[in-house]
């Protein structure tokens, strides 16, 4: 099949990409979470748009289709760090870390704490993605998790500063595109976050651990 974005959506929408391959028969289950998330995240859409008139913006659609595709993204990013404990290509590029980041002491960091103790690191930063992922698909607790991806991609921003293979600004600009989410509170425009608030008094309150949890997180 030929290279182009159109076919590479296609692959990654049905589980044919190279990294999809590589999990075997595993790679449906990965592929139906996939499209649980997408297909949830256009009903959430759906029903915020019925049951709100302040919803049915261009406003708020546009602001919902960015941070899908921003999910979409992070899922596809989550993919190569299977199968776990530790993918190759995670290995690899924890390693360049090692060498590449712009301080000493993160250098040090990955050298000595991260890399001897990658098979607990390798899961975390799996499941980091995937809430990456599942929040921004689904708007649900957006601003907190945003603020986690910030920090998160900050790191890479660091750690392959000083890569020839990787410009820097493409970290950067994710992470300012995810400051706005936080600042925007990007869940509340056709997401979970929105709903959670009309819908829930304790969220919309702040009352209880959960609600004001959920209040300030989205």
């Amino acid at each position: 099949m030929p290279d182009n974005p159109f076919t590479n959506v296609w692959q990654f929408l049905t589980a044919a990409t190279g990294d999809y391959l590589r999990l075997g028969n595993w790679r449906f289950l990965i592929l139906a979470l996939f499209w649980a998330l997408l297909l949830t995240s256009i009903a959430v859409a759906f029903q915020n748009w019925r049951e709100d008139p302040a919803q049915r913006s261009g406003r708020h659609i546009g602001i919902w289709l960015v941070r899908v595709l921003i999910g979409c993204m992070w899922f596809q990013g989550m993919l190569w760090k299977l199968p776990l404990p530790v993918s190759d290509g995670l290995q690899y590029w924890t390693e360049q870390e090692s060498t590449s980041a712009a301080f000493e002491f993160h250098r040090t960091f990955i050298k000595d704490i991260v890399l001897p103790h990658m098979t607990i690191f390798g899961p975390i930063v799996f499941l980091a993605e995937l809430v990456f992922a599942a929040s921004m698909m689904l708007g649900l607790a957006v601003r907190f998790v945003a603020v986690l991806a910030i920090a998160y991609t900050l790191q890479l921003w660091l750690g392959l500063y000083g890569n020839s293979s990787e410009w820097p600004w493409t970290y950067m600009f994710l992470a300012l595109l995810m400051f706005l989410f936080a600042l925007e509170g990007a869940g509340r425009s056709l997401g979970f976050d929105a709903w959670l608030r009309r819908k829930v008094p304790a969220v919309r309150d702040g009352k209880g651990f959960i609600g004001w949890f959920f209040n300030r997180a989205g």
